[in-house]
Formats: structure tokens, sequence, C-alpha cells
């Protein structure tokens, strides 16, 4: 897979993936403001899912568990133009700007379709990828400063979001892991997201599913990969991203080991 990407700043780059697709389990520490040039992205969350193309804006919100799919489309690259909206950068902001009170935050993500002025400021970054010599510091803040302005003129409750700096509390943990289990995540970033450290984790896990977080989570994968083969009618092809595995072949043996039969025997006989 070829993976190209230019950095203005450490805040603002140009991605490209030329290859047939990528895909990654992410948990974002910053913001995450991305145009797509072209291409296509899936996001899969534990409640929903979103499909991005060409033209589209969407933003992300930190801490926030997600399967990204990148494609190639019409034969152009998945391109996207991505700025990190970090919470150094964003304290700054709004210590000078007056914000709007007691909004609950929506921990969700926003798509801002073919938006003028957000599309405006982001393909004004484009000739500087192509421009020899460091990006100025003061040119990064103006950019990244317009598209928060932009973003708060569109949506007058996404201060709820950017300015909340808090980190992830305690939670319940079986609630937690029922819904997040597809993830393929670190255990680290599992306890950060439930408020523990990571030996708190391994032993509230334990303690509450009776065996280790690697088996359990193995186990409840291949369990929806099943559903999915069996009741859905899907190919194990198109399911075994999305249940939390990275390599077909070894979705194939574990399935095979648990169930006694092939993926592809089970969406056959199906």
């Amino acid at each position: 897979m070829e993976h190209i990407s230019k950095y203005l700043t450490k805040e603002i780059k140009l991605s490209c993936y030329e290859d047939k697709l990528f895909k990654s389990d992410l948990m974002f520490d910053d913001h995450m403001l991305v145009w797509f040039i072209s291409g296509e992205t899936k996001i899969i969350q534990a409640e929903s899912t979103f499909i991005f193309k060409t033209g589209d804006i969407f933003l992300i919100p930190r801490n926030e568990l997600a399967t990204i799919i990148n494609y190639p489309k019409n034969r152009l690259p998945h391109k996207t133009v991505v700025m990190h909206l970090s919470t150094e950068r964003l304290k700054k902001f709004y210590e000078k700007t007056e914000q709007k009170k007691n909004i609950e935050p929506q921990q969700k993500i926003y798509h801002f379709n073919n938006h003028p002025l957000l599309e405006s400021c982001l393909a004004s970054l484009i000739p500087y990828f192509d421009v020899k010599g460091e990006f100025p510091e003061n040119l990064a803040t103006l950019k990244i400063e317009e598209a928060i302005n932009i973003l708060r003129l569109i949506d007058p409750t996404i201060d709820s979001v950017l300015a909340n700096f808090d980190v992830p509390g305690k939670i319940d943990l079986i609630d937690f892991m029922q819904r997040n289990f597809m993830f393929n995540m670190s255990l680290e970033k599992l306890g950060y997201l439930t408020g523990r450290s990571l030996s708190t984790f391994n032993r509230d896990f334990k303690k509450l599913f009776h065996t280790t977080p690697q088996k359990w989570l193995t186990d409840k994968r291949l369990e929806l990969a099943y559903y999915h083969l069996a009741e859905r009618k899907k190919k194990p092809t198109e399911i075994y991203l999305e249940v939390g595995f990275e390599d077909l072949s070894h979705f194939s043996f574990v399935f095979k080991k648990k169930y006694g039969v092939s993926p592809n025997q089970i969406s056959i006989n199906k």
C-alpha cells in the first residue's frame, strides 16, 4: 500500500492512499476536520455508520472509537485535507472567545455536506503543499482559527464539543465493552476511555466477565461475524474488517477453530 502524507504543520496535512483500501480502528487525540478531494470513506461506530465521498466535510470528535475504511473511487486515490483541532490550540482560542454555556456536549460525527465556507477555507491550503520551505506558524494559526470560527457559525452548539477539555471519567465497563468490542484498540486505550488505568481495567474486566479481555473480545467478534454470515447473508470479505479482524486468513482460521466450519461454508449454506 502506498500512503503519502504531506504536512504543512503537525496539525495540517494532505493525505493520499493509492491502494485498494486502508482500514484502521482509531481513537483520535484531537478533533479531526476532514475535507474529501477524492475517494470514499466508511466510518463505523457502535451505533452508526457513515459514508463520506468527494466534496464532503466532516468533524470527528476526539476520544471517539471508530473503524475507518478508506477507498479509492472512480480511478482516483483517496485524498483528503485533514486539520487537527488540538486541545492546546482550542484552549488558546477559547481563552479569548466567549462561548455558549449550558449546552450538553454531543459526541457525534458532524457532517457538513459541500459547505462553501468550510470548503473554501480548506481548499485555500492546497497550493501551500507544493511550496518549499516551512509553513509560517502565524499563517497556520489564522487558517485553523478561520475553520473554528466557520464551524461555530454553521453550528452554534459546536462549542460544547470543541471547548470540552474533560478527560473520560470512570464508566460502566460492561455497557461500554458490549457496545465497542468490534474496535481493535489497545487495552490501554480501552482503559483510558472507561476512566481506568490498564491494571484497573484488567482487574475490573476479569471480575465482571470472568475471562481475559483478549479471549472475550475474540469470542464476541466471532459471534458478530457468525450473525452477519448466517442471518444477513454476507460474505466473509464483506464483514471481517467491520467485526474487528485485520486479516482475512486469520479471521478464517479462528472462525473455523471456534465453529468447526469455515466462514465461506456458513455463508453458502445459509
